[in-house]
């Protein structure tokens, strides 16, 4: 995506060495993995100077890549650089990063393939690791900790622990030195849900406030990624507001915030950052079935949340496209090709097919067929599966089919 001359090639090497890592967003998958190979390597070395904070970078750098793509092995490199630096690790500080790298490797596991239990190890493994004397690591590490408690709390459904964990989150945002973008696009992301969730201008303001910094802080010329995960929430919340109202304009105005996000990168320079904004902005009719296609097919595989998403929506997309014409055929080819996947996919993947498949059947029933059978169980084991993986918006899309059908 970006060509390097002898004056980048520099400035790249001199970013190298500094703390933030924003300059990542700059380089492709391939380049990415070739440095987080370089400093797991040089971390290796006798001759490296400073052993433990290469290591730290370098899993860093493996998370970075794994985020970018949902490759496994780079997870699991990162977990090798979290271990060799726990073994290292001297005084509280060093422990308390071993501690957080550790943790992050697990968050970025359920934020990638679900299963809450690893939000809870990560828990515990901040908490076990004690506080670090440095500020400047008791904020990073809060703030960490900070983006843990939201995703817990949304998976408790409880509105007092969404409450807590905001706090939390705006304690961590104006914490000492913090200039954490993840946070501050998981603060913007918790306030933009539970506004439109709650309908509270409050909040949809301060999502909006927040959202707005985010895009103005992130250059297209030097943070393409974080500029684009902006627009696209910026994308999804007025799409949300626009199903909720029945407002026209601002329906437009997500889709052109949908469109402005993709146009900040290419599919190859972060697959899984361009099939969320597919996935995200499914709902709009004018989306090409072609892009989800596309998004299901880069993602499948490897039992991803936002592959499980992307499969559900291009199935629900065909199933619908098919209804139109009332064409019969088409609904029962995508049966046949749904039944015999099922047996061997992951477990959001098998959630997925089967809200395909009562969308299937009910399609059917709406076409003059027959009324089907056990679609209340398939449903309800598809929305259970999907909550045990903490993936809620496939459950809740299955519980919604299910309370059509029993209306």
């Amino acid at each position: 995506m970006f060509e390097f001359g002898r004056d980048l090639r520099k400035l790249f090497a001199q970013a190298r060495e500094s703390e933030d890592l924003g300059w990542v967003e700059l380089i492709g998958p391939d380049l990415l993995r070739a440095e987080a190979m370089r400093e797991t390597i040089d971390a290796g070395r006798v001759s490296c100077p400073r052993p433990f904070e290469v290591e730290h970078r370098a899993a860093a750098l493996w998370r970075e890549h794994a985020r970018r793509g949902g490759a496994g092995e780079s997870l699991d490199r990162a977990d090798r650089c979290a271990d060799s630096l726990a073994r290292a690790a001297v005084g509280e500080d060093q422990i308390a990063l071993a501690a957080a790298d550790k943790a992050a490797i697990l968050m970025l596991r359920f934020d990638l393939c679900g299963a809450p239990g690893r939000l809870d190890r990560a828990l515990s493994i901040l908490t076990a690791a004690g506080q670090p004397r440095s500020r400047r690591v008791a904020a990073a590490v809060a703030a960490f900790h900070a983006r843990l408690k939201v995703r817990t709390a949304r998976l408790s459904g409880q509105i007092d622990q969404l409450a807590e964990a905001a706090v939390l989150m705006d304690a961590a945002v104006s914490g000492d030195g913090v200039n954490d973008m993840d946070l501050r696009m998981d603060r913007a992301a918790l306030a933009l849900e539970t506004g439109v969730v709650g309908r509270d201008p409050r909040l949809l303001d301060q999502a909006g406030r927040d959202l707005g910094a985010l895009v103005e802080a992130a250059s297209p010329d030097h943070r393409p990624l974080t500029r684009a995960r902006a627009l696209a929430l910026c994308g999804a919340g007025l799409t949300a507001l626009a199903a909720i109202a029945g407002h026209d304009k601002a329906r437009a105005q997500g889709r052109i915030m949908f469109e402005a996000a993709t146009d900040q990168f290419t599919p190859d320079h972060s697959p899984l950052d361009w099939a969320a904004i597919q996935v995200l902005r499914a709902n709009d009719d004018a989306q090409p079935l072609m892009l989800l296609t596309q998004a299901e097919s880069m993602t499948q595989g490897s039992g991803l949340v936002i592959g499980a998403l992307a499969r559900e929506r291009r199935i629900t997309r065909e199933v619908a496209l098919a209804e139109a014409v009332k064409n019969l055929t088409a609904l029962m080819t995508l049966e046949t090709r749904l039944r015999a996947r099922m047996p061997d996919a992951s477990p959001l993947d098998w959630s997925a097919d089967q809200i395909g498949m009562a969308e299937i059947l009910l399609a059917r029933r709406r076409l003059g067929g027959p009324a089907p059978a056990d679609l209340g169980l398939i449903l309800a084991e598809a929305a259970a599966t999907a909550r045990e993986q903490g993936v809620e918006i496939l459950a809740e899309r299955a519980e919604t089919l299910l309370k059509t059908v029993r209306d």
